[in-house]
């Protein structure tokens, strides 16, 4: 229901869409027909779905739009009682619309296919069914191709139509692993849309170098399994340079590197971490040592910060997936090494150190993160005028502070890795890195502090960095190879006293300001409105949200006790005599009791 009403908010866009001729020549020519194919396609599936990989809902929209497009041309197949198969022919083809009615039939089968592929992960019987609609979306595009042969469609739309043909056998015959069909059919494609986008404009040949560009790593992929060797390194390279593979290939692609991984790590037994040689003997962590390089290389090579970001993601998964794999094998080990020569002698377990090693990987790789991140909010902020222009968020200082508690955070972790206590140098590298971190915090926050206008504070602040960076460069002479990858210090000392200067002569300034422009009319001393209603002042807070207008809660103030009564005049008061009424009750014993049986009254 929720798709049917999507539809229907689109429905209006869509028929007018439908209604006017898409890619007719502009010369008024009636017996040329042209449809842009990929346009269309590439427009329908970022604009319905593919842009989060959802099929199911694009395959919805291209049903609702074959739908409407049979209402429009009244081409309908039969009525709801009887159905009456109808195929385009080259006698109707009067209108480009029957050319897109076929494309939305292809579109719609292809992309049924690609939702049963990522149902098959669970469900492998449904790759059968997913096999069935990819023929169905060839027979479809088949019957396209054959349309645009017709003389009254441009050439342009023949080549397209003959391109959007290869590359859906190419991706058929490579579900059914015939690599040689596949291969010829990609190249085929490829060879069309190249030609397409040196004939065409700049603008034009960005949409078939993109689809270029998606079909390569399938044709390298094609050739690597036919036998050519060479295509790995190239396919290595693609996938590290995009941060990840997506669509057709990603899966196979994954599972051909951790193989080829695989089959390198057989040989690797040991591997060697500040002076000493630790056996491995887990496969998951011997393949993820050997690809460690590879993706440190990415990482540096990355052509823009999302790549870079997804590449951080990617080596910290893999890296958390090798120490939980370690920390399989630690939990019998812990036991035996409690009682080991070498838990006497204050050296850890191979396992142990393996443990370490890898998680000094992994808050390594963090650190590395975070300060690249830290860096493009640097250079936000130095363009923060034209962002507020642009309307997007603006970076703050605050944002920076919060990336450099958890670099600190993260070295403290590294200081207490087991194996590493006594190691003095490691000890006081970190040190110098927590130094160099603690300095750029400090900068930061006084950045922050000047923003609010606390001159004092944010100069404090300023001279504890010259503080941490002058700490950095007199312990820093034998480890200047280890900070190379740290900011440079001195290029902080430099804008610490540039800034010193600026901060000193903005102070001066708002107190001169404030000086001159502060009259007792707009002095507030800080009592509510209603305790100064014989007193004119200019508050302008009294149109804010934090109007003082009565004390609350209100103080306490000294109130009466309830007074205690004390019954003073009893003291003074005689009492009347008893001693007549005392007698006569003494008298009445034995022999008045018997008196007062038998009726005798005296």
């Amino acid at each position: 229901m929720a798709a049917e009403r999507q539809g229907g908010r689109g429905g209006a866009e869509e028929n007018k869409e439908n209604e006017r001729p898409a890619g007719t020549r502009s010369d008024g020519l009636s017996d040329s027909l042209g449809l842009e194919i990929l346009q269309i396609v590439k427009e329908s599936q970022q604009q319905h779905g593919l842009r989060h990989g959802d099929f199911q809902r694009y395959r919805g929209y291209c049903s609702r739009r074959l739908r409407r497009l049979r209402k429009t041309l009244n081409f309908k197949m039969g009525n709801r009682h009887k159905f009456t198969g109808k195929k385009v022919t080259e006698e109707i083809l009067s209108d480009n619309r029957y050319l897109l009615l076929i494309l939305m039939d292809a579109e719609r089968a292809w992309s049924y296919a690609m939702q049963l592929k990522q149902e098959a992960n669970t469900e492998p019987r449904k790759r059968f069914h997913l096999l069935s609609r990819l023929r169905k979306a060839v027979k479809h595009a088949e019957e396209l191709e054959r349309l645009c042969e017709s003389n009254r469609v441009d050439a342009k739309t023949k080549l397209e139509a003959q391109a959007y043909m290869a590359y859906l056998t190419g991706m058929l015959r490579f579900e059914h692993q015939e690599w040689k069909a596949a291969m010829e059919a990609f190249n085929k494609c490829k060879t069309i849309y190249e030609k397409l986008a040196n004939a065409f404009t700049e603008e034009q040949a960005v949409l078939y170098n993109q689809r270029v560009e998606e079909i390569s790593p399938n044709i390298r992929y094609c050739a690597y399994n036919i036998g050519d060797q060479s295509a790995m390194n190239e396919l290595m390279q693609m996938r590290l340079r995009s941060g990840g593979t997506e669509g057709l290939l990603a899966e196979k692609l994954e599972a051909l590197i951790t193989q080829t991984r695989a089959k390198q790590a057989a040989t690797m037994s040991e591997v060697e971490w500040r002076g000493r040689t630790v056996p491995v003997k887990i496969d998951k962590v011997r393949i993820f040592l050997l690809g460690l390089a590879d993706n440190e290389a990415a990482i540096v090579q990355a052509e823009n910060e999302e790549t870079r970001e997804r590449l951080f993601e990617s080596l910290l998964s893999e890296c958390r997936d090798a120490i939980q794999a370690v920390r399989e094998d630690l939990k019998p080990d812990q036991k035996q090494r409690e009682h080991s020569l070498e838990s006497d002698s204050g050296k850890v377990s191979n396992i142990q150190y393996l443990h370490s090693y890898l998680t000094y990987i992994k808050l390594s790789t963090a650190i590395k993160r975070n300060e690249s991140m830290a860096k493009s909010l640097q250079k936000a902020l130095l363009q923060q005028q034209r962002s507020e222009e642009d309307g997007k968020r603006t970076p703050r200082p605050q944002d920076l502070i919060r990336l450099y508690d958890i670099i600190l955070q993260n070295l403290v972790e590294l200081t207490q890795l087991p194996g590493l206590e006594e190691d003095k140098n490691f000890q006081k590298e970190i040190g110098l890195k927590t130094l160099v971190y603690k300095a750029y915090r400090c900068f930061f926050i006084a950045q922050s502090y000047v923003l609010v206008k606390k001159w004092s504070e944010a100069l404090v602040l300023y001279e504890r960095v010259l503080k941490y960076a002058g700490e950095v460069q007199s312990g820093a002479g034998a480890f200047t190879n280890s900070l190379k990858e740290l900011p440079d210090v001195q290029d902080l000392i430099t804008q610490v006293n540039a800034e010193k200067y600026s901060l000193q002569a903005a102070a001066i300034l708002d107190a001169n300001d404030n000086h001159e422009t502060e009259s007792p009319s707009q002095v507030k001393d800080g009592k509510p409105l209603s305790e100064r209603f014989e007193t004119f002042c200019l508050d302008p807070s009294l149109v804010s949200k934090q109007v003082s207008l009565v004390h609350f809660p209100p103080g306490f103030q000294p109130i009466p006790c309830k007074p205690l009564f004390f019954d003073l005049a009893l003291n003074h008061v005689a009492f009347p005599p008893l001693e007549d009424k005392v007698e006569q009750k003494a008298k009445s014993g034995l022999t008045g009791y018997i008196k007062g049986i038998f009726g005798f009254k005296s």
